[in-house]
């Protein structure tokens, strides 16, 4: 198997809406790996000041899960379900 380039797709603001997301993702046939920051050893400090994680597509899957990830985020409701 060929090396597969990685590259970031967007960076969620929760896991609940990586969980969305990725979810979303799969629907189409994409495999989306989610890298949280709150893994690292500083606590929550690194997370506070890089954001809640990173989503990674492979390089061929990124034009796909962009135009996908537009589309949900056009059509998701002002209210989001996880903004309760």
């Amino acid at each position: 198997m060929g090396h597969l380039t990685v590259k970031t797709l967007m960076k969620p603001e929760n896991e609940a809406e990586a969980n969305v997301i990725k979810s979303v993702l799969a629907e189409h046939g994409i495999y989306a790996e989610i890298k949280s920051f709150h893994d690292t050893a500083y606590d929550g400090l690194f997370q506070a000041q890089y954001g809640w994680g990173l989503f990674l597509v492979s390089e061929k899957d990124l034009p796909e899960a962009q135009s996908i990830i537009e589309e949900w985020r056009n059509a998701a409701p002002e209210e989001l379900p996880w903004e309760t």
